[in-house]
């Protein structure tokens, strides 16, 4: 199978195809960047296919990170991966970009908690909780950093995500020191398109989960009557 993966929810604009058969990226780019997502991400891909030596109607299925993550970058991605997959009549799938900082490192060793943890700000993060075997000991959700730093606290934990350091400054002076922090700006996009290989045909098409309402607010008090 190959699979076309796109991430835009953070800092980074990454695509990637990945060749599921023989476990390898076929060609890749990631480029570190707050904004600009929507300029950089046709180029991008343009780029990759034309190194892949592929068309998009040779991809088997296209998967994009949904969040959390930026709300105008979340909407770039799934943007493009919904269409590119209604043009190549392809299935596009979502992945969890909290999942997508896991995924590495849980099929290394599942044996051990795997904290991840995404820069909210405000001293807040998008958190998720991954237990021995991968099980979800706490489900995505909008978060105070304490509530990160208690998980990190409770048992022997690696920590990854863009708040992972802040997670780790933030623990007692006698708690137990992480057994990893990844503390990158996004996930890997490898690991992207592995998580949407396996993901269910049912469900597409992708949506975003911002797990939290935009700061941007509807003017209500100036609005103008109808008439």
């Amino acid at each position: 199978m190959l699979v076309l993966a796109i991430d835009t929810a953070l800092a980074a604009c990454s695509a990637a195809v990945f060749d599921t058969v023989h476990g390898r990226v076929v060609a890749g780019e990631s480029l570190p960047m707050l904004r600009g997502h929507a300029e950089a991400l046709v180029p991008l891909l343009a780029r990759i296919m034309q190194h892949a030596k592929l068309k998009f109607a040779d991809i088997d299925r296209v998967a994009v990170t949904t969040g959390p993550g930026s709300f105008t970058g979340l909407r770039v991605g799934i943007s493009a991966a919904r269409g590119i997959a209604l043009a190549a009549k392809k299935p596009a799938l979502g992945v969890s970009t909290l999942s997508a900082y896991a995924a590495a490192h849980l099929a290394e060793d599942a044996s051990v908690q795997v904290v991840a943890a995404i820069d909210a700000r405000h001293e807040h993060v998008y958190l998720q909780v991954f237990g021995p075997g991968g099980r979800i000991v706490v489900a995505p959700r909008l978060a105070h950093l304490s509530e990160a730093v208690k998980a990190a606290y409770g048992a022997p934990s690696r920590l990854v995500g863009s708040a992972a350091q802040s997670v780790a400054d933030s623990l007692p002076k006698n708690a137990p020191v992480p057994l990893r922090i990844d503390a990158r700006d996004a996930p890997a996009i490898e690991w992207v398109a592995r998580l949407g290989a396996l993901a269910p045909e049912a469900q597409a098409p992708p949506k975003p989960e911002y797990l939290r309402a935009p700061d941007a607010q509807p003017q209500n008090a100036a609005r103008l009557p109808r008439r």
